[in-house]
Parts: C-alpha cells; sequence; structure tokens
C-alpha cells in the first residue's frame, strides 16, 4: 500500500450478550418525556428584627405575605402548595413551603411575588430541596400497575421531611440484590398504614439523591417506623438522611402567627 493511499475504518458491529442497563432495565428505550409533577420543600427562618416592630407593621406584612400564598394556592393548573410550621420544632427553621407543580417556572414565579413582600426583607432560605415524581423500580412485583409518577399530597397533621443519598456501593450491586433488599423494606413497611410515603426524585437536578417526605398523623408511628428500618440490610447502603425536618401542616396565616 503507497503512502498516498488512506484506509477507511470501520468498526465492527457486535451485539450484546443481556440486553440490560445497570438499573436492571431494558435498554434502547426512547426517553421518557411525559409531564411529571416537580416538588419544591422550601424552608424559610425568620429574621428577629422582624418582631421589634410596630404591631401593625408586622400585621401588615404577615397579611401580604399570605394573599400571596392563598392565592397561588387557589391557582390550579395542577399546581399544589401546602405550608407547615417548625416554630419550635428546630433551630434553623420556622416555616416550609411544600410546592408541586409540572412547571418549574411556577416556583420562581410564586418566590418572585413573595420576595416583594415587606416578610421577605426578614427571611432567610436555609435549605430548598428541589426532586421531581418517578415511577419506583422496585414495587412493580408487589403493585403491577407501579408506584404513581402523579403525587396527591395527604391530608396528614405531620410531614416528616428529608433529603436521602445511597452509597456508591449500592449502585454496583446486581438488580437481583437491590430488589432482594428492596422486598425486605417494603415487607418491613408494611405494618405501618397510618404512614403515606412520598419519594420523589433528585439526580441531576439537585445536591440529593432523593427527597423522602412521610404524610401521618401519628409521630410515634412513623418513629417506629424509621427505627425498624434501621435494621433492614439496605440501610447499611444510606450515606445521608439529614437534616430531617418534622413540619406541622397549618394554614398560612396559621404558620405566620406562629412567628409573631
Amino acid at each position: 500500500m503507497s503512502e498516498k493511499e488512506t484506509r477507511e475504518y470501520r468498526e465492527k458491529e457486535t451485539r450484546r450478550m443481556v440486553d440490560l442497563d445497570p438499573a436492571g432495565l431494558l435498554s434502547r428505550k426512547a426517553p421518557d418525556r411525559a409531564k411529571r409533577q416537580f416538588m419544591n420543600y422550601a424552608f424559610f427562618k425568620l429574621d428577629p428584627a422582624f418582631r421589634r416592630q410596630g404591631r401593625e407593621a408586622i400585621e401588615q406584612a404577615k397579611a401580604e405575605f399570605a394573599e400571596v400564598c392563598e392565592r397561588w394556592a387557589k391557582r390550579g393548573e395542577g399546581f399544589i402548595l401546602r405550608t407547615y410550621s417548625l416554630v419550635g420544632l428546630r433551630a434553623d427553621v420556622d416555616f416550609m413551603l411544600w410546592r408541586i407543580s409540572f412547571n418549574v417556572p411556577d416556583f420562581q414565579a410564586m418566590q418572585r411575588e413573595l420576595n416583594r413582600t415587606a416578610l421577605a426583607a426578614y427571611l432567610h432560605q436555609p435549605y430548598s430541596f428541589l426532586s421531581m415524581q418517578k415511577r419506583s423500580l422496585y414495587v412493580d412485583r408487589f403493585n403491577p400497575e407501579g408506584e404513581g409518577v402523579e403525587l396527591l399530597p395527604g391530608q396528614g397533621r405531620y410531614l416528616f421531611v428529608y433529603p436521602f443519598i445511597k452509597t456508591r456501593a449500592w449502585y454496583n450491586l446486581s438488580p437481583q440484590a437491590r430488589q432482594g433488599m428492596m422486598d425486605e423494606h417494603i415487607y418491613v413497611s408494611a405494618p405501618f398504614t397510618g404512614v403515606t410515603l412520598n419519594t420523589s426524585y433528585s439526580y441531576g437536578i439537585d445536591d440529593q439523591e432523593f427527597v423522602v417526605a412521610f404524610d401521618s398523623d401519628y409521630p410515634q408511628e412513623f418513629l417506629d417506623l424509621v427505627h425498624r428500618l434501621r435494621f433492614t440490610e439496605a440501610s447499611q447502603y444510606t450515606l445521608k438522611d439529614t437534616p430531617m425536618f418534622t413540619c406541622l401542616r397549618k394554614e398560612i396565616r396559621e404558620v405566620l402567627d406562629d412567628l409573631a
């Protein structure tokens, strides 16, 4: 072959022995672009300077903030708002807005309106978690319909919220090993019928991998559930599950009355 000649390179086509990806799902699936609900758990802390104002200014600021929240709660179009007080329950946050929407810009639009209120000048936001609904990989063998991808938040008096991250070792396990551990996890959780689990996913859109939210009227039942889950094999693969927030559901005006 002369130096001037060139050889065209072609990679030999091969066939995969197993048509599975590491998650145990069939590969070459079309991307899922169906609408899903996004979750925003926005936690706020009040500057004590707000309480040193006159009572009239305080009440006006609270009413202005409440009116924005109440208007967004009635917005419809798939937007859901739940409000919670943490006053006296944690030192670093005072209240939480749980916002749910099919459109991320809704969160920014509502926050923009809140930022223009007088109360917002005295608010810090120590935590804000963003997540999305996604069908569970592990419940299909128990529920052929799968875990629903549309969240309808419960009416529990308490919401227990925390970010969650698995260890890298978890993802090195085979799909069968992970499923076996999750079978145990689901079995252990089954008796705790007074607790509703809302797990959402944050892969690539926030620092945590999941946001876990347990809705319940019975904090004692939730405590016993978490204690029991500590003895499961899957718990060995937890990298982080703090901070944990105990949120007490209240209407927004009650939440603001707790502040000042």
